[in-house]
């Protein structure tokens, strides 16, 4: 087996994705040229916005990774004031974003439903429709995606983190607040109504294996996902998972690793959008500009107003955290070009495999 043999398959198996992910060397340069070469072949060189807007870290949720689960008493709550989140959209808008993010902690009482309905529809106004509008807020009945796709939402990203359900149980709770069914269920409504429907996982997890990450991979293809989110896991100190932190490779193994996920999924799912996660960033200061480089065509940068941005930590040491939307603005296009790509202002950046997805 060598990596010029499996790059001229046309269907990959699982055995040569896990190749494929731990290759070295002269083949992982082989490895990310060619999935460079399908990015510019099937998306072209374009780089899409995504004004993200962490609007609240109140979460209902206690999954057992993250810093603003629900029983992390060390957190400062916030739950910024809608006047803040449609001038956030507004900032977006007037500099040609062309589609935001609208992501926050997990609820689904009825308050939260309406409220978030009710920004909807004053985002879509504020920019004559046209902005793009993501949503991230977790698990919801089909009636709630319905109504937030009817007032504007048109994707929606819900992760999954692992595609092995023993491994899900090792990072959430196993309780019916944390069901992995309820998850997966979760993302066929998503597709069934109409929502571009993205996922992804976590990369180098405690008790994960490359064969894990390799049928995530296989997941994603399988569930015909429109994009995917995923980048390497950055352990909380405040969270249980943190006691299995001896069980992690260095930062540095899973930030190669992770560009590895990227450019076999580029490979598997040529025509899909990969975001380049901020968490790459927070291990290499130009991590994003190269998972870029080699096949993610997706870039969030954030436009949270900034006295609230450094509450909301999933992780620890996430990056730009004291900048405000002006200072990541002014970055964006170098960043972008170093990767030796263009930003495409004004659009929405639609997944093409979202588009052929509707017309079978």
């Amino acid at each position: 087996m060598n990596i010029q043999n499996i790059l001229k398959k046309e269907k990959l198996s699982k055995t040569d994705l896990v190749y494929m992910l731990t290759c070295k060397g002269e083949e992982e340069k082989e490895l990310f040229m060619h999935s460079k070469a399908i990015r510019e072949k099937e998306i072209g060189k374009s780089v899409y916005l995504r004004g993200l807007i962490e609007f609240s870290n109140i979460c209902s949720k206690d999954c057992l990774y993250c810093g603003i689960r629900k029983s992390n008493s060390k957190v400062a709550r916030f739950d910024i004031e809608d006047e803040h989140i449609l001038n956030a959209a507004k900032f977006a808008y007037d500099n040609n974003y062309g589609s935001i993010v609208l992501q926050g902690g997990e609820r689904n009482d009825n308050q939260f439903i309406e409220r978030i309905d009710s920004l909807l529809k004053k985002i879509k106004k504020l920019s004559n429709n046209k902005l793009g509008i993501t949503l991230s807020v977790g698990e919801q009945t089909r009636e709630t995606y319905q109504k937030w796709f009817k007032s504007g939402a048109h994707r929606y990203l819900l992760r999954i983190e692992s595609s092995n359900k023993e491994l899900y149980y090792k990072i959430h709770p196993k309780n019916d607040n944390h069901s992995f069914e309820a998850r997966l269920e979760c993302l066929k409504t998503l597709q069934d109504i109409g929502y571009q429907t993205g996922t992804g996982v976590m990369i180098a997890l405690p008790h994960q294996t490359i064969e894990d990450l390799a049928d995530d991979l296989l997941f994603f293809k399988e569930f015909n996902i429109d994009m995917v989110g995923m980048g390497p896991y950055i352990e909380h100190a405040d969270t249980p998972l943190y006691t299995d932190k001896d069980l992690l490779i260095p930062q540095k193994e899973r930030f190669i690793l992770s560009l590895h996920m990227i450019a076999c999924l580029r490979i598997l799912m040529k025509d899909i959008n990969i975001a380049a996660a901020t968490a790459l960033q927070a291990i290499d200061p130009i991590g994003r500009e190269k998972a870029i480089n080699i096949g993610a065509n997706i870039i969030m940068p954030n436009i949270t107003p900034t006295e609230e941005r450094v509450l909301y930590q999933l992780y620890q040491d996430k990056p730009c955290t004291d900048e405000g939307a002006d200072e990541c603005y002014s970055c964006i296009e170098k960043r972008i070009q170093m990767a030796n790509c263009e930003v495409k202002y004004n659009e929405w950046g639609d997944s093409p495999h979202y588009k052929k997805r509707k017309q079978e």
